[in-house]
């Protein structure tokens, strides 16, 4: 059997229309958890999308969060105005032989976008995720992984960590909760909370390896 090529995947949340200050280490794969406006300002992701034109990765994919009301709102105007990157809604795409599914759900939060109620409203979402996920990107995290607030509250979704658990990919990627940015393996998969903005400023992005069997963090 031929030995997957080793893949530099490169990932990021939660920029705040703060993209450009983002340090944006090369790589094979830029992934992208979502937030990329303040208040889904459609201007804001045109130049996101100008931004993501001078990255030199080969493949970009993003999925957007539950600050981006443009892309609930006016989705076909959003959804053109990312050029530079394959957009997923509750879609995949295949990349180097890692199938990547994207959603920008997360439990009712502050009512923003993208909100469901717990149970089965957003398990039903969580139910589109295929069996053969290999790199899961969504903006809210599972319950109990890089979600805990500055007030100490656990606010990650259960329904997701049980379809996390049954599907097992290789790497979860998400954002939502700034404070808990972060990275930790458990059972397998590599989780990562990839959120940028801080009360000071902005974190790099976040490097991970994938090797064939295991994704590293650089």
């Amino acid at each position: 059997m031929t030995r997957p090529t080793p893949l530099t995947l490169v990932l990021l949340s939660d920029t705040h229309a703060r993209h450009r200050e983002v340090a944006v280490p090369d790589g094979d794969v830029f992934l992208y958890a979502g937030d990329i406006t303040w208040r889904g300002e459609l201007d804001t992701v045109e130049d996101f999308d100008d931004w993501l034109g001078t990255l030199p990765h080969r493949h970009k994919v993003v999925i957007c969060g539950n600050h981006d009301w443009c892309f609930e709102r006016e989705p076909d105007e959003a959804r053109k105005r990312i050029t530079n990157a394959v957009y997923l809604q509750d879609t995949g795409v295949e990349i180097g032989g890692l199938k990547i599914w994207g959603s920008p759900w997360q439990p009712w939060f502050f009512s923003w976008a993208f909100n469901l109620h717990r149970g089965e409203p957003i398990a039903a979402k969580w139910k589109l995720i295929p069996d053969d996920t290999d790199v899961l990107i969504t903006h809210g995290p599972p319950h109990g992984i890089g979600d805990r607030c500055f007030d100490d509250r656990l606010v990650g979704c259960t329904d997701l960590l049980a379809r996390i658990r049954a599907v097992k990919p290789k790497l979860h990627l998400c954002g939502h909760i700034h404070e808990a940015a972060g990275a930790v393996e458990q059972d397998g998969t590599l989780f990562v909370n990839a959120s940028s903005l801080t009360e000071v400023g902005v974190r790099p992005a976040t490097v991970v390896t994938w090797d064939g069997e295991r994704m590293t963090v650089a």
